[in-house]
């Protein structure tokens, strides 16, 4: 049974600890793949079938885009949102600084570098309490 427990924990030891490092390392990839994202006070227009919302970007030009169902909601009646649109690309915005998906990514490894390192420890433990 020992070898059985002792197993278990060297797999999560591996496992938590490679798979960490290696999502940890995409997430890198991806924040630095996502590129700048900068703030801006956008105006919102409602409109019958959709909404705009339209705003300057750092050179002075002006951008537009039109919000999806769920951006649409979350805006609500307001008629001036804080948005972050991305630098060097016309017409992108989006209403949250990080990335979704590269938050999900590093949560995720941060989880299984935690696993990995516990797993370790408990390991170690084991190891002197037998011996």
């Amino acid at each position: 049974m020992e070898h059985a427990i002792d197993a278990v924990i060297e797999i999560f030891t591996w496992v938590g600890i490679g798979a960490g490092l290696l999502l940890g390392l995409l997430a890198l990839i991806l924040k630095l793949a996502d590129g700048t994202w900068l703030t801006a006070r956008a105006v919102v227009e409602h409109g019958d079938d959709s909404t705009v919302v339209r705003w300057f970007d750092e050179d002075g030009g002006v951008n537009g885009a039109v919000l999806t169902a769920d951006q649409a909601h979350q805006i609500g009646d307001h008629d001036m949102a804080d948005i972050f649109y991305r630098r060097g690309r016309s017409n992108r915005m989006r209403l949250t600084h990080g990335s979704p998906a590269v938050r999900a990514v590093a949560l995720l490894a941060g989880g299984l570098l935690a696993l990995g390192i516990i797993a370790m420890i408990v390991s170690w433990v084991l190891l002197f309490v037998r011996g």
